[in-house]
């Protein structure tokens, strides 16, 4: 039921879902070529690593100012103005001569990414046919595809040079530039402007702030999966976007089939703690195994993120009386900042110790992640039940932000 409601979609939510696939593909667009990098620009793992840490600081903050942005000058704006600075970003990072260079670009473009990525949600949400459970199953199918193609693009491409994927991005983003430009119309304007601070008072509701933190510890050992392993690995570009692109496709696949699934027979917090569970054993199997063992760990954790990443967004989307894209963006602010400092950190966790010390933390946050799901469990679920109502006002009048 879900896929054929997917699939019945205006012109307008292809064009910006096919944007988000570009745009997620950005994010793991780097992996298969990290070491390419690191050999290109003589820098070591760490120094490399930062490429994920501007980029994802930056995003973080910037999510205080896309709904602020968004509510005064348009929803349609927003989305170019993102495009446009991840072109100009993307393109001149595969000019950079030093990691100081890629590293200052990179966030250039997390600027760019926030803006769209962020705005994109509410513009589904708001303008997809099926209601916001179909509208957020579509935003994480783009994820998934994103994330699957980014690494299958970053090989082929950074076979012949490390800066050819991030041509070959801005490329693509200046193509759904020209779709969003062709296909979407501006979306009403909220009747009230947000403000630079409702995010952040969007956190002061319990059960989003529970939420917000859960996944600030989940998105640690989904940054250490996604910006360490690579190094771990240590295979050519094609072997690892092979490995990074089997990795998407389970994400794609478990966070659009089969989490619903498990969610109408377990419930949301259920699935989300087993998941979270089982996640942590994986990422310590993966740090103590062997080569191939490795390999498949990584594999399967992106079945495991998938169904994570499906939970976590309806849990920020719909527990709390603020309005979805406020409480989308105090919620990212939030996780990004684990997504900013894994890749940083684990670098540097295994020089101060050994390899497999990254992904004991890793382990750990993710349980951690799993014990703020359980103890937190009735803000996560009786202070949802009020908000459905407005939620379901806001869907039917496409409410953009504020």
């Amino acid at each position: 039921m879900y896929m054929a409601t997917i699939l019945r979609q205006p012109k307008a939510v292809w064009a910006t879902a096919g944007a988000c696939v570009v745009a997620f593909m950005g994010i793991g667009l780097v992996d298969p070529i990290l070491p390419s990098i690191a050999t290109g620009l003589d820098a070591t793992p760490s120094q490399v690593s930062l490429l994920f840490t501007s980029y994802f600081l930056i995003t973080a903050v910037a999510m205080l100012v896309t709904g602020f942005v968004s509510s005064r000058i348009g929803g349609r704006r927003t989305l170019l103005c993102g495009l446009a600075l991840v072109v100009v970003f993307a393109g001149l990072a595969g000019t950079s001569d030093s990691v100081g260079e890629l590293v200052g670009f990179r966030a250039g473009w997390g600027l760019g990414n926030a803006l769209f990525v962020s705005t994109a949600l509410a513009v589904i949400v708001g303008a997809a046919a099926g209601g916001s459970a179909a509208a957020i199953l579509l935003y994480e199918s783009a994820l998934g595809l994103g994330m699957a193609c980014g690494p299958l693009l970053g090989a082929v491409l950074g076979d012949l040079s490390w800066r050819y994927p991030f041509f070959g991005t801005a490329t693509l983003m200046a193509v759904g530039f020209l779709c969003i430009t062709a296909f979407l119309r501006e979306q009403p304007r909220p009747a009230r402007r947000t403000s630079l601070l409702d995010p952040i008072r969007a956190l002061g509701h319990g059960g989003l702030a529970s939420a917000a933190a859960s996944a600030f510890f989940y998105n640690y050992t989904f940054f250490t999966v996604l910006a360490f392993t690579p190094f771990v690995l240590n295979m050519t570009p094609y072997r690892s976007g092979a490995v990074f692109f089997a990795w998407g496709v389970l994400l794609a696949l478990f966070s659009v089939v089969i989490a619903p699934r498990l969610q109408e027979r377990f419930g949301s917090l259920p699935v989300l703690g087993g998941s979270l569970v089982l996640l942590a054993a994986d990422v310590l199997v993966l740090g103590y195994g062997d080569h191939t063992t490795a390999v498949v760990c990584t594999i399967v954790s992106g079945a495991l993120i998938g169904v994570n990443n499906t939970v976590y967004t309806e849990l920020a989307l719909g527990v709390s009386d603020a309005p979805r894209p406020v409480a989308s963006a105090g919620y990212n602010f939030v996780r990004w900042f684990a997504a900013a400092a894994a890749p940083y950190c684990a670098p540097k966790i295994e020089e101060w110790t050994d390899l497999h010390v990254p992904f004991v933390v890793a382990a750990v946050t993710a349980l951690v992640g799993a014990l703020i799901v359980v103890v937190r469990r009735r803000a996560l679920t009786r202070e949802a039940a009020e908000p459905e109502t407005r939620h379901a006002v806001e869907d039917s009048v496409s409410v953009f932000a504020g």
